[in-house]
Protein backbone atom coordinates (compact mmCIF):
# COMPACT_ATOMS: atom_id res chain seq x y z
CA UNK A 1 0.00 0.00 0.00
CA UNK A 2 1.19 3.49 -1.06
CA UNK A 3 2.20 6.30 1.86
CA UNK A 4 -1.06 8.29 2.35
CA UNK A 5 -1.37 11.93 1.95
CA UNK A 6 -2.93 14.06 4.24
CA UNK A 7 -4.59 16.87 4.02
CA UNK A 8 -6.66 19.63 6.23
CA UNK A 9 -10.40 18.66 6.11
CA UNK A 10 -13.17 21.34 5.84
CA UNK A 11 -14.58 19.92 9.51
CA UNK A 12 -11.24 21.75 10.94
CA UNK A 13 -11.58 25.58 12.21
CA UNK A 14 -9.34 28.01 12.37
CA UNK A 15 -8.49 27.94 15.93
CA UNK A 16 -7.89 24.41 17.15
CA UNK A 17 -9.88 20.56 16.34
CA UNK A 18 -7.88 20.55 13.00
CA UNK A 19 -8.80 17.68 10.97
CA UNK A 20 -6.68 15.72 8.27
CA UNK A 21 -7.50 13.09 6.12
CA UNK A 22 -5.63 10.47 4.19
CA UNK A 23 -6.11 9.66 0.62
CA UNK A 24 -4.80 6.23 -0.07
CA UNK A 25 -4.21 3.97 -3.54
CA UNK A 26 -8.12 2.66 -4.84
CA UNK A 27 -7.54 -0.92 -4.88
CA UNK A 28 -9.09 -0.71 -8.58
CA UNK A 29 -6.00 1.20 -9.57
CA UNK A 30 -4.25 0.04 -12.38
CA UNK A 31 -0.92 -1.54 -11.73
CA UNK A 32 1.12 0.28 -14.52
CA UNK A 33 0.93 3.55 -13.17
CA UNK A 34 -1.68 5.58 -15.72
CA UNK A 35 -4.86 4.53 -13.93
CA UNK A 36 -4.51 5.30 -10.33
CA UNK A 37 -7.12 6.51 -8.15
CA UNK A 38 -6.16 7.79 -4.50
CA UNK A 39 -9.64 7.35 -2.19
CA UNK A 40 -10.42 8.80 1.56
CA UNK A 41 -12.86 8.48 3.95
CA UNK A 42 -14.62 10.94 5.53
CA UNK A 43 -17.41 10.75 8.68
CA UNK A 44 -20.04 11.46 5.35
CA UNK A 45 -18.34 10.76 2.60
CA UNK A 46 -15.64 8.91 0.39
CA UNK A 47 -13.69 11.44 -1.12
CA UNK A 48 -12.16 10.21 -4.96
CA UNK A 49 -9.24 12.09 -6.97
CA UNK A 50 -6.84 11.16 -9.70
CA UNK A 51 -3.24 10.78 -8.21
CA UNK A 52 -1.96 12.56 -11.36
CA UNK A 53 -4.08 15.11 -10.62
CA UNK A 54 -4.06 15.81 -6.88
CA UNK A 55 -4.33 19.64 -7.42
CA UNK A 56 -7.41 19.71 -9.89
CA UNK A 57 -9.51 18.69 -6.00
CA UNK A 58 -11.54 15.71 -5.50
CA UNK A 59 -15.35 14.38 -5.77
CA UNK A 60 -17.70 13.75 -2.63
CA UNK A 61 -19.83 10.89 -2.31
CA UNK A 62 -22.02 9.49 -0.21
CA UNK A 63 -21.37 6.26 1.17
CA UNK A 64 -24.21 5.06 -1.02
CA UNK A 65 -23.28 5.75 -3.85
CA UNK A 66 -19.49 4.15 -2.91
CA UNK A 67 -20.79 1.10 -2.13
CA UNK A 68 -22.72 1.07 -5.45
CA UNK A 69 -19.59 2.14 -7.63
CA UNK A 70 -18.14 -0.52 -6.26
CA UNK A 71 -20.52 -3.19 -6.95
CA UNK A 72 -20.30 -2.28 -10.45
CA UNK A 73 -16.49 -2.49 -10.76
Amino acid sequence: MSEPHFFKSSYSNAAENCVEVAFRKSSYSGGNGGDCVEVADTPTATLIRDTQNRDAGHIDITPGEWSALIRTC
